[in-house]
């Protein structure tokens, strides 16, 4: 998963990139949404050909949704000249301070705000990838999360060209650093 990770670190979204803020996880009892205790804030981004299909998506966990956390995010995982679309939460501006092309789309949020067409891939890569995760793995650690976002990231970007997925595996399994163990289970090191 760490190899999965890294190589996709190194290939940054471009064109028309659709995000969204998520949360992972949280208490199953108490306060629900964004004030419960235990969520792991993430970035989901699908970038998009000129037809509007989705092509490479970038899930990154983030330490909480501020603009200079956005704006550190967008320089690492957009190119210049991308243009990102997304709803209108304040931290999304932070990309803007990173010179990429901004439209901010206020939603208003609510059931509602998931049928837009804006959105319409973001969303549904996050129910996507939520549900795999929820169907596959018993318990997620929030430490680890970003490695299994990444994994999912690896397969969904790779996925017109099946047969050379395992070897670019290997590959990037060659190219990544040895890492120890006790290495691996620290949280992710940040961009």
């Amino acid at each position: 998963m760490q190899a999965m990770k890294e190589r996709d670190d190194e290939s940054p979204l471009d064109g028309y990139v659709q995000m969204d803020d998520v949360y992972w996880g949280g208490v199953k009892r108490g306060i629900r949404g964004r004030g419960a205790k235990g969520k792991r804030p993430f970035v989901a981004a699908v970038s998009m050909n000129k037809e509007g299909r989705p092509m490479r998506m970038r899930f990154s966990a983030v330490e909480g949704f501020r603009k200079v956390e956005l704006t550190k995010w967008a320089k690492a995982h957009l190119r210049p000249k991308s243009l990102a679309i997304s709803d209108g939460l304040a931290c999304f501006r932070g990309i803007e301070e990173a010179n990429i092309f901004h439209l901010a789309i206020v939603t208003g949020g609510g059931a509602d705000c998931v049928e837009l067409p804006y959105f319409k891939w973001v969303n549904t890569m996050i129910s996507n990838v939520k549900n795999a995760m929820h169907g596959t793995y018993h318990a997620i650690n929030n430490r680890h999360l970003p490695c299994y976002l990444a994994e999912f990231c690896f397969k969904f970007n790779r996925r017109f060209n099946l047969e050379k997925m395992m070897e670019q595996l290997i590959y990037s399994s060659i190219q990544t650093a040895p890492m120890p163990q006790r290495l691996l289970k620290l949280a992710e090191v940040r961009w």
